[in-house]
C-alpha cells in the first residue's frame, strides 16, 4: 500500500476530524447527522494516520509529494 496522502492534507483532516467531534459531542449536530459526521471524522482520522486513501487510488490523485 503506497502512501497517497501528503502532510499538508493531513493536517486538514485532522482538524476535520477533530471538529466533526466537537460539534457531535458538544451538542449543536446530534441525531442521524451527528453520527454521519463522527463517523466520517473517524475514516477522516485513520486514513490520515496510516497516510493512505482509497478513493485517491480510484481517482489517480495523490497529495505525497515526488521522491
Amino acid at each position: 500500500m503506497k502512501t497517497n496522502v501528503g502532510s499538508t492534507d493531513k493536517i486538514i483532516r485532522i482538524i476535520a476530524a477533530v471538529l466533526f467531534s466537537v460539534l457531535f459531542f458538544t451538542g449543536p449536530v446530534a441525531g442521524t447527522l451527528g453520527y454521519v459526521l463522527l463517523g466520517l471524522g473517524g475514516i477522516l482520522l485513520a486514513t490520515s494516520l496510516i497516510s493512505f486513501c482509497p478513493l485517491y487510488t480510484l481517482f489517480g490523485m495523490n497529495t505525497c509529494p515526488r521522491k
